[in-house]
């Protein structure tokens, strides 16, 4: 009989397991089904109003950077380097002298015809007293003046050949790198260094021919130096090629900017854009919302769905929508079809994001775009 109660206990300690284990499988599967039934938990996102915004019309190109003033300096002279005035990069002012040649010959040269035009002077006055007085011929005063007169030439011409052994600078600007060196023969033409004022410089660029209509002098331009993105220069057209390039069929412009900082140097590329004076109108949304694929550019918009019962709770939902992308502005890029101003879309999360995936916007953390961004040096 104590065999029959046990094995009856052992068979309801079982049958109670089973049961709770069943219980647990099946409220698991109910789970599961609900989990299937509701969908994938929403993806967190962050979301901006596609804006209406006014952008100026603008001609953009990539220029080369020319010095307003450079000239490389040589000398007129042959003569060996005897002083030496300046360094590398040295900043100069006009009239300051860079450089002497040997002269010691000019100026042996100068000092004869100094004392013989000393000696013509004093024969001079002699002469003017003696014709006053009726002891010569008038005769001898005109000879003794043309010999004095020929002797200030001989000395202009010498000290015109001493000043051409002198290297000075033509204007005021940044030396570059030394060329020679003291004690150095130099041949006529030899150059010595390069001298550049950079504190205005013009960039030549090139448009099409079909844009030669729209172009005036005077007209204002912005320059951005690709390297530092925020270093926006303004300036203004100052010439305008006469002919069009046979080959590319384009004309060459020339714009003034200031480079007070320095920043620009001659031989850099820039970018340059001639602001145009027609606006235009244009839907404009984050850079960061479109997503580019081989098949397509496309952004993700949200949607509101309403609850369709009363006890559920409306939802956003994302939809991927097809773009045409067009021009580029700072952070911005502007749409030409597939958004209306005012949609929501995605700004950041769009890489996880399907066709009707539910969402949860999170604008906490938000991008703050910008037309002309101004990067921070730190």
């Amino acid at each position: 009989m104590r065999y029959v109660i046990a094995i009856l206990s052992l068979i309801a300690v079982l049958a109670t397991l089973a049961g709770v284990k069943a219980s647990q499988i099946s409220m698991l599967m109910g789970a599961g089904k609900a989990m299937q039934k509701a969908g994938p938990p929403p993806e967190m996102v962050s979301t901006q109003s596609a804006e209406q915004q006014t952008w100026e019309t603008t001609l953009s190109a990539v220029g080369n950077v020319v010095a307003a003033k450079g000239v490389a300096l040589s000398n007129d002279a042959a003569g060996v380097v005897t002083r030496l005035y300046f360094e590398s990069g040295a900043s100069v002012k006009q009239g300051q002298t860079l450089a002497e040649l040997d002269s010691n010959v000019e100026r042996a040269q100068l000092a004869s015809i100094r004392a013989k035009k000393e000696l013509a002077d004093t024969s001079l006055q002699r002469t003017k007293a003696l014709v006053n007085s009726g002891s010569i011929a008038p005769a001898q005063l005109d000879a003794d003046q043309s010999a004095l007169k020929s002797l200030a030439a001989d000395e202009n011409a010498v000290g015109a050949q001493i000043g051409r052994k002198v290297i000075r600078a033509p204007f005021s600007g940044r030396l570059g790198i030394r060329a020679v060196n003291l004690g150095q023969y130099l041949s006529p033409g030899t150059t010595i260094t390069v001298l550049e004022d950079i504190r205005s410089v013009f960039v030549d660029f090139a448009l099409p021919q079909q844009q030669l209509g729209n172009l005036k002098v005077g007209m204002p331009v912005r320059a951005t130096d690709p390297a530092h993105r925020s270093s926006l220069v303004e300036g203004s057209i100052v010439a305008i090629e006469p002919a069009v390039d046979a080959v590319t069929r384009s004309v060459k412009v020339r714009a003034g900017l200031r480079n007070d900082d320095e920043k620009l140097r001659s031989g850099m590329f820039i970018t340059v854009s001639v602001i145009l004076p027609q606006k235009a109108a244009v839907i404009a949304i984050p850079a960061t919302s479109v997503v580019h694929a081989s098949f397509g550019d496309s952004v993700f918009c949200v949607d509101d769905i309403p609850a369709g019962s009363p006890g559920e709770k409306p939802k956003k939902v994302a939809r991927q929508q097809f773009v045409k992308i067009g021009e580029s502005r700072g952070d911005f890029v502007s749409i030409l079809a597939g958004v209306k101003a005012g949609e929501a879309v995605v700004t950041a999360g769009a890489f996880k994001l399907r066709n009707g995936a539910a969402v949860m916007v999170n604008n906490q953390v938000k991008l703050e775009p910008q037309l002309e961004p101004r990067l921070e040096n730190r």
